[in-house]
């Protein structure tokens, strides 16, 4: 591919230890250089792509077009990270919650097991706002940000960085059946997290709703936070093994902390930010698909894949539904002969699909009643992923009845069929990381985890100024073009709808993990 024209929006961050850290700027990219390294940073720059195959539309229409006229604007940086203050409370959420008007969220998916999440009403945060504290008091706090983020066919990547204080917040937003999802959650779902960052910190300053056995009065679930237990490529832990598929029935009368000490009472409160969060924003979310769905009963099966990587300090927190990954390239203590490290390929995230046999299994025993559970390797012969955000039609049968003929799924017995509960992690960077990869599942379509870490550590030997995300991008392009019989150049001419036959968006982002200092830059939708 050439070098002028593939990517038009691009965007770029280099952390600075010294105050002659420079930046390289590419073409049409401006890079923005960050401000004097925190003491309690772990990451250095971050580069990003995506890559587009899906045509879809320019903007989503959902919540009366809000998302895409006032929302989304006001995030969106298609050039470069910009500096953007950091809203007090909840202002673009407040946005939303008025165009509901008197209307209240009573959408939430009926649980499928005890240990499902709690819910959230669509209007507390609006409610609770004028008593929360300010955004200072919580884990993401900043007076502003640097923020970027763009959008390729279904896909929508976001990423927001405060430097001064130590955090990085990146997700990537795997749509399918439409864009609307992905864009509701690049619209929302950042200052939904920070916002119950505030709450979980103000709360558990005062000590009020905490009961003695560690368990939330409110209902709030507990997480195991010692170091993660991860697992290499192909291998996924079982759930009685796994400290990332969180519920009460498998954690909750366990001794998570017995001293409460500060590092564990903080990772808690990470993690029960990003779970709330991400509860809210389905309901919210379900809620106006339910408004709009006869106007557009389309947006009943329009849904994302969700993978939030969150490093705060010398944490590195994840999130995520469906099968996009995170990737953690680390070096093994043990030495070869010759006296050098292994870099060991790690995958944080657990897959959520039929293809992944603790999953199969848990979809199907959770539906003793239903033979048809899962057909044809898809649940109720719809969706291969069997954790997903929005696809309101698997979890609700009244969205399932705004659809006609073969669209609508035909004796569903008992929903939610696509769970909302997600795995999360916490892994506790040391010296031997590296950089972490974080993908949607496009990616490894083509590259399976050791070849994508082995690809980047070996770009950036060579290319120390380099963009490692882009590099794996054209890598993909140029193996989906062999497999397709054509040259780079023929398969990129493809217009975009007609080129998803030979590969899926794919969004990448890499980040370079301790203080070493080198230039980056990202890159967001590839388009010819």
């Amino acid at each position: 591919m050439n070098s002028e024209g593939d990517f038009n929006v691009s965007f770029g961050y280099q952390c600075n230890g010294h105050e002659s850290g420079s930046c390289e700027v590419p073409n049409k990219c401006e890079i923005v250089p960050g401000l004097q390294l925190h003491k309690t940073s772990s990451f250095s720059c971050l580069s990003g792509a995506a890559l587009s195959a899906n045509a879809t539309l320019a903007n989503t229409n959902i919540c009366n077009g809000l998302i895409a006229a006032e929302i989304l604007p006001s995030l969106d940086s298609p050039t470069s990270f910009r500096r953007v203050p950091s809203s007090p409370s909840c202002s673009r959420l407040d946005i939303l919650s008025s165009s509901l008007q008197s209307s209240v969220s009573n959408l939430s998916c009926s649980p499928s097991s005890p240990s499902d999440p709690p819910e959230y009403d669509s209007y507390m945060l609006k409610s609770m706002s004028q008593s929360a504290p300010s955004r200072s008091e919580g884990f993401l706090n900043a007076m502003e940000v640097q923020m970027a983020g763009g959008a390729a066919g279904e896909d929508r990547v976001q990423a927001v960085c405060s430097e001064e204080h130590g955090w990085l917040f990146c997700g990537i937003y795997d749509g399918f059946n439409g864009r609307d999802a992905a864009d509701f959650l690049a619209g929302t779902l950042y200052e939904t997290v920070s916002y119950y960052s505030n709450l979980v910190e103000w709360e558990s300053k005062s000590d009020a709703i905490r009961a003695p056995d560690g368990l939330d009065l409110d209902g709030s679930l507990q997480y195991i936070l010692e170091d993660s237990s991860t697992s290499p490529e192909g291998n996924f832990p079982s759930s009685k093994s796994s400290n990332k598929d969180l519920s009460v029935k498998s954690f909750g009368n366990e001794s998570l902390c017995p001293k409460m000490e500060i590092s564990c009472s903080h990772r808690q409160a990470v993690l029960d930010s990003l779970q709330r969060a991400l509860i809210q924003a389905e309901n919210d979310f379900l809620h106006m698909v339910e408004q709009e769905m006869e106007e557009r009963p389309d947006l009943v099966s329009v849904g994302s894949c969700v993978l939030v990587v969150l490093i705060h300090g010398n944490d590195l927190y994840t999130l995520n539904l469906g099968d996009s990954r995170a990737v953690l390239a680390s070096y093994d203590e043990r030495n070869d002969l010759s006296g050098n490290k292994w870099l060991k390929a790690i995958q944080l995230t657990d897959s959520h699909t039929v293809d992944n046999e603790t999953e199969r299994t848990r979809v199907i025993s959770e539906h003793p009643d239903d033979p048809a559970t899962v057909v044809a390797g898809k649940v109720k012969g719809k969706l291969k992923v069997t954790r997903a955000f929005g696809v309101g039609y698997l979890k609700k049968e009244k969205l399932n009845d705004a659809l006609m003929g073969i669209l609508r799924v035909r004796n569903l017995i008992s929903p939610p069929y696509i769970s909302t509960q997600p795995s999360l992690n916490v892994h506790k960077i040391t010296k031997n990381d590296h950089f972490v990869i974080v993908a949607s599942d496009g990616l490894f379509d083509f590259l399976g985890n050791v070849e994508a870490v082995e690809l980047v550590h070996s770009y950036v030997l060579s290319n120390p100024s380099g963009d490692p995300a882009k590099f794996l991008l054209e890598h993909l392009v140029e193996r989906a073009a062999a497999c397709a019989g054509f040259s780079m150049e023929e398969l990129m001419s493809i217009p975009a709808g007609m080129r998803r036959k030979y590969h899926d968006d794919v969004t990448v982002i890499v980040i370079m993990l301790g203080t070493n200092q080198r230039t980056s830059r990202a890159s967001t939708c590839l388009q010819v």
